[in-house]
């Protein structure tokens, strides 16, 4: 009977073996990655390593396991059953690494495998042992827990290397290599479980040399290891190698995946060409910006396709050397053409070279639509440019097209003209009827006088340019090749005359006039500034000669503007230097000669200059706003004056005191009413305000005004009545008390049968509305026998006395009532 021997283990081939157990875990781990990344002939290759180099790790481990037990014989092995238990194993490890290495697995298939790499590994361990030439036999029970440990160990490694896999972060090495260490333990577990199970006898008998090999177990054992070290080595050295190139491979996909994102997704059209011109690709941008499709572009000469899409360059253009010259700059260019469909294109192009090895290549040309950018650009350079009221070039337009102007008129010595207009009267319409008529009577302005250029156009006027400057001025610019003093008279005079026709605003007729002073280049100055200051001036010139006309600078018209704008600076500081005073003419009685009020007229006291009548300084006061001071100091002087001579003994009469139409229309004038009679004590019936047809433009806005006047017992008289452009209807629904006559219809009405008539109308129409009459510039007895026909009974004029001061006519009218002791109450 065989003899039962004990062997010993060698710790360090224990150790040894545990190791080469973990490293292939980790290497196996490692592989499942590779294969489920893999495809294709690729896969196979992997899947196959992978096989070979975990099986052999696993077996090496085995081998080595077996070597470190130490028999007190002689041991050889069988190479037949070596090699079986090594195909076993790596037949296990690849069906391993294939389930683990799918996209997806489901229970029955990684049970499946689960059992066929338990079998693998067992029938590995148990045919590994009996390649030993020594007789064993087996307890059954410990077999049979070795065989659940490979189990137990095999299901560990498939669910790891699936779930691995599947989930990649940057702690997976770490997972790995904690798997690892775990699947080692299971497989020396298994590995020395089923080595206890062993018992081994003395062999009788002496294997052939053909079928087993006879080496020092020990070193056989370190040479497996390091066999094994070095193939696992390269597998991981392999795997490294492999990762490297699969991240660098991905980093260039990654990056070709961007730049294509980059290339198809950009707004701007991307067309590249090689160096000879040809149309290599282009993006969906180029479609969706021009309209023409792929096969209309892609693999053609781009001097082909820019000649078909009949492009227009707005700077330097692209030529065939602009994408083949050597210039590894960007270039910039602008153009327009005409889109597929037929629209009107503006691009902005760029031409990006393309460098492989620093070698150009060709050239990426990137087409920006600009179509709506450049139009929002014109518009609001337009915008800048004209005024938004009328549509006409602004001042800034204006100060171009001059300086554009003298520099071509400088070359070509040729002469144009400056023409300054104003409105007169305009600032009545805007104060009476408001801002919004004002703006549409400006726009009839505008188009009156644009009209009247192209009537002078067809009569040889080469070229006029018409600016608004603001409020009611307006500028034009004439330019002709002689310079035509005659030709741009013919314009002015066209122009006077559309202006001054009638304007339908509010359902009534409203006259205006126009004045224009006119500069001419070079005679009047060289530059923009002097040409439009010396256009000014002589448009001021008309508007002292009584507006409605036109007239050339001279330079005797700079001497008169010094005057105007010295004249200003003294009319600043009349008021405060006490310079302004107050003229009374007395308004008669025709019954009875006899004083029945007076009208106050302010006059000015000119430190240099001595007395100056009203229409000296008054439409420059109005001008310059200094009117709303005058006009309030005005009427409290008036009312003071006039209580003074009441509580001097009368008569008691009312002063009349004329309103500008900007103190008319100003927002507190009956509050200012009310302080200057509260403050001088006048009572309210004693006081008339005249007033002229102008002021009542708008009903809406006048009625009010006059009607909080009348509340406060203040009588309304209309001055120059007759002279203005209203419809009469205002008689009947305004509260007024008194028509007074021009001074146009009584200066020649005894020789003027006309004015004699409209005399004796107005005369009638004012007895049979209730209204007191009176008359003004009456200077002769003829005048007087006239107006005293067609029963006019209240007079005012030279030929009872001339505006005279305060003390005179207390003297020459006052004093003699008083003696008379008859005071007349008017009130």
């Amino acid at each position: 009977m065989e003899q039962h021997i004990h062997g010993t283990y060698n710790l360090e081939l224990v150790i040894l073996s545990y190791i080469i157990a973990a490293l292939a875990s980790y290497a196996a781990l490692d592989l499942a990655g590779r294969v489920s990344l893999a495809k294709g002939m690729s896969r196979i290759v992997w899947l196959t390593s992978g096989a070979m180099s975990m099986g052999l790790g696993i077996w090496s481990m085995h081998f080595v396991g077996m070597l470190a037990f130490v028999l007190p014989m002689n041991v050889s092995y069988s190479m037949d059953k070596v090699v079986l238990s090594v195909l076993l194993v790596v037949a296990a490890s690849g069906i391993a690494l294939h389930i683990a290495g799918r996209k997806s697995g489901n229970l029955r298939q990684i049970i499946v495998a689960g059992l066929l790499m338990t079998a693998g590994i067992t029938s590995m361990h148990y045919v590994g042992m009996a390649a030993m030439s020594v007789p064993i036999s087996y307890e059954a029970d410990r077999v049979f827990v070795s065989v659940l440990i490979a189990a137990g160990a095999s299901f560990a490694a498939l669910w790891l290397m699936f779930s691995l896999s599947r989930h990649q972060t940057r702690f997976t090495w770490m997972y790995k290599m904690g798997s690892g260490l775990i699947m080692g333990i299971g497989i020396t577990g298994m590995h020395y479980t089923g080595m206890s199970a062993a018992q081994f006898y003395h062999h009788t008998h002496v294997p052939t040399a053909n079928s087993v090999m006879q080496i020092e177990p020990g070193l056989l054992a370190y040479l497996i290891a390091a066999g094994t070290f070095i193939t696992l080595g390269f597998t991981l050295f392999g795997i490294y190698i492999n990762q490297r190139m699969s991240i660098k491979d991905q980093r260039i996909r990654e990056n070709e995946q961007w730049y294509q994102a980059l290339y198809e997704n950009h707004s701007a059209a991307i067309i590249s060409v090689d160096n000879v011109g040809i149309v290599k690709g282009i993006n969906a941008a180029v479609t969706r910006i021009t309209g023409y499709p792929e096969r209309a572009v892609i693999h053609r000469s781009l001097d082909e396709i820019v000649k078909h899409v009949n492009i227009q360059w707005s700077s330097e253009g692209l030529q065939s050397s602009g994408w083949t010259n050597s210039s590894l700059e960007r270039r910039y260019y602008t153009a327009s053409m005409r889109g597929f469909h037929g629209q009107h294109l503006d691009l902005s192009i760029s031409v990006v070279p393309v460098l492989i090895e620093g070698n150009d290549v060709g050239s990426h040309i990137l087409i920006k639509d600009i179509t709506e950018e450049k139009r929002a650009q014109e518009t609001i350079r337009h915008q800048a440019l004209h005024d938004p009221l009328t549509g006409l070039p602004n001042r800034r337009k204006l100060d171009e097209v001059l300086a554009e102007t003298i520099a071509s008129s400088a070359i070509s010595q040729s002469s144009f003209a400056v023409m300054v207009m104003d409105i007169d009267r305009f600032k009545m319409i805007n104060d009476s009827l408001g801002h919004s008529i004002g703006d549409v009577f400006l726009r009839e302005v505008s188009d009156r006088i644009l009209k009247a250029i192209r009537i002078s156009d067809s009569k040889g006027m080469d070229n006029v340019m018409l600016a608004r400057m603001g409020g009611d001025e307006f500028t034009l610019v004439v330019t002709n090749e002689q310079g035509n003093v005659e030709r741009v008279t013919s314009l002015a005079e066209q122009i006077v005359g559309a202006i001054q026709l009638p304007y339908r605003l509010k359902e009534n007729d409203f006259y205006v006039t126009a004045s224009i002073g006119i500069a001419m280049y070079p005679e009047h100055g060289t530059e923009a500034d002097a040409l439009l200051k010396h256009a000014d001036t002589a448009m001021y010139e008309v508007k002292k000669n009584g507006k409605n006309g036109f007239q050339f600078y001279t330079t005797e018209l700079d001497s008169e503007l010094y005057e105007r704008i010295e004249l200003e600076g003294y009319l600043r500081k009349a008021l405060e230097r006490n310079e302004m005073v107050l003229y009374y003419q007395p308004q008669i009685r025709t019954e009875d000669s006899r004083m029945i009020g007076v009208e106050a007229l302010i006059r000015w006291k000119h430190p240099l200059k001595g007395i100056l009548a009203p229409n000296v300084f008054i439409p420059l006061a109005e001008e310059t706003g200094i009117i709303y001071d005058i006009g309030n100091w005005t009427l409290r002087e008036a009312c003071r004056q006039m209580k003074r001579w009441h509580a001097s003994g009368g008569p008691l009469i009312p002063v009349s005191v004329n309103l500008s139409s900007q103190q008319f229309h100003q927002s507190n004038l009956v509050e200012q009413v009310q302080s200057a009679l509260a403050e001088t004590g006048l009572e309210a019936r004693y006081l008339e305000l005249e007033i002229t047809e102008s002021m009542m433009m708008d009903a809406s806005v006048s009625t009010g005004i006059l009607n909080e006047l009348t509340s406060l017992g203040v009588k309304i008289s209309l001055d120059d009545f007759g002279t203005g452009y209203s419809s009469l209807s205002y008689l009947k629904h305004f509260p007024i008390h008194k028509l007074k006559i021009d001074r146009s219809f009584v200066t020649d009405i005894t020789e003027s049968q006309s004015d004699q008539a409209i005399v004796a109308t107005i005369i009638t129409m004012a007895q049979n509305l209730k209204m007191d009459v009176i008359a003004e510039g009456i200077e002769t007895k003829g005048q007087l026998d006239i107006l005293m026909q067609n029963d006019c009974r209240e007079i005012q004029g030279y030929y009872f006395s001339r505006p005279l001061p305060a003390n005179e006519v207390e003297h020459d009218f006052f004093v003699p009532l008083r003696l008379q002791g008859d005071p007349i109450n008017l009130g």
